[in-house]
């Protein structure tokens, strides 16, 4: 392992073992990284469900596995129903130094598998849901997702001389996990790395359901340069677009509320799906995120005190 590599990962906190290597993803690609901190971080005793989605198409490839943990496929849907049976025989096993986590992106997650997940919570399964949140579909053409953001070009959302990209604002899907009364919930990105881990470690001590929904750059859809996840990763957070929450005992938290925001328009400026924005959109996107931060700010002061369908919900959509 080269040296500054091995440096980083002590800084992290994390060890040499690799349990995810070998994988066939885009150069770049913010998911894998995710993953594989994760699994670096919650150690060998772990089962691993991902749908039929980026990570099972560049990881499931026979013969080169990119997993050296237990792992295996679920429906696209079916991601936490698949976790639920996994925790069900884990507990049946009597095996308790044990963790059931599953990996799937956004629209596998906040659309088609908003049901099943929703299940698991209700039944406090003891699985851990991570959501790599690379904000559309990805794996099958960059198709707009319920977590594309307003304005990003997508393919089926163009950005042409009717349509400016997605039409709708990203659906506040923490806040919606959250509302379920979840043990813990939290947001990340791989830019903040200590931050991600930390709150995995954290969701690895909840004996029910726990749900980190972190950012993860695509290069590939973003059109964004194939070394900057990390950096987009950070910039997201610092510009006020991906705010870093924590949901516990019913008190929500920001982990980070900064004074001032960095540049909106020097995180667009890097990706090609916002290329066709005018400074009046990025005015709007400004706009939208203030009015978020205020309730943001609102739900974390009054904490135990305020519910999430208190808050006023910025969910703007262009005619």
């Amino acid at each position: 392992m080269p040296e500054a590599l091995s440096k980083n990962l002590s800084r992290l906190g994390l060890g040499p073992e690799e349990p995810f290597v070998g994988h066939k993803a885009c150069a770049g690609c913010g998911g894998t990284v995710a993953l594989r901190l994760a699994l670096k971080a919650l150690g060998p005793r772990v089962f691993v469900g991902v749908p039929a989605g980026c990570m099972s198409a560049v990881a499931f490839l026979y013969p080169q596995m990119a997993f050296g943990v237990n792992a295996m496929i679920s429906t696209f849907a079916g991601t936490a129903s698949l976790l639920s049976g996994m925790a069900a025989a884990v507990k049946a096993l009597g095996i308790r130094d044990a963790h059931v986590v599953g990996f799937a992106g956004d629209g596998g997650t906040a659309d088609i598998g908003i049901q099943a997940l929703s299940g698991a919570i209700d039944r406090g399964d003891r699985i851990i849901y991570i959501c790599y949140d690379n904000e559309a579909y990805m794996n099958t053409g960059v198709q707009k997702s319920g977590l594309t953001p307003l304005g990003a070009s997508t393919t089926t959302s163009p950005a042409g001389s009717v349509l400016k990209g997605a039409t709708a604002s990203k659906k506040d899907f923490f806040g919606i996990i959250a509302a379920h009364g979840i043990p813990y919930a939290a947001t990340a990105s791989i830019g903040y790395p200590h931050d991600y881990l930390r709150k995995v470690r954290k969701a690895a001590a909840v004996d029910g359901p726990s749900y980190i929904q972190v950012l993860a750059p695509c290069p590939t859809g973003w059109g964004s340069a194939i070394d900057s996840a990390g950096e987009l990763g950070r910039l997201a957070v610092d510009c006020g677009l991906w705010p870093l929450r924590e949901y516990e005992g019913g008190v929500h938290r920001l982990n980070r509320d900064p004074a001032r925001f960095s540049p909106l328009a020097g995180y667009l400026a890097q990706q090609a799906r916002f290329k066709h924005l005018d400074a009046g959109m990025v005015s709007r996107l400004e706009q939208q995120r203030d009015e978020k931060w205020k309730a943001l700010r609102q739900w974390a002061e009054f904490g135990k005190q305020a519910k999430p369908e208190d808050l006023p919900i910025t969910k703007e959509v262009v005619p």
